[in-house]
């Protein structure tokens, strides 16, 4: 018997800290550059683009991008 388990992805356009700190990876530091970078420079517009906040880098995209969405 297979059991299906719920995926809720985090879209990082609209996420909150908490939400973003759901995110492997992603502890309070992290989670309010990415807020702060949203705020400054507006959404982001691929998953890749996490790469201009400081302190995220490719191993981190790598980590969080089955886990989060990029919304409008």
């Amino acid at each position: 018997m297979r059991s299906l388990t719920a995926i809720k992805l985090i879209d990082i356009n609209n996420a909150d800290q908490a939400q973003l700190q759901l995110l492997p990876g992603i502890g309070p530091a992290l989670a309010g550059r990415i807020i702060d970078d949203r705020d400054e420079h507006g959404r982001f517009k691929t998953i890749e683009a996490l790469d201009r906040v400081p302190g995220i880098g490719p191993k981190t995209i790598d980590k969080v991008r089955d886990s989060v969405i990029v919304g409008d």
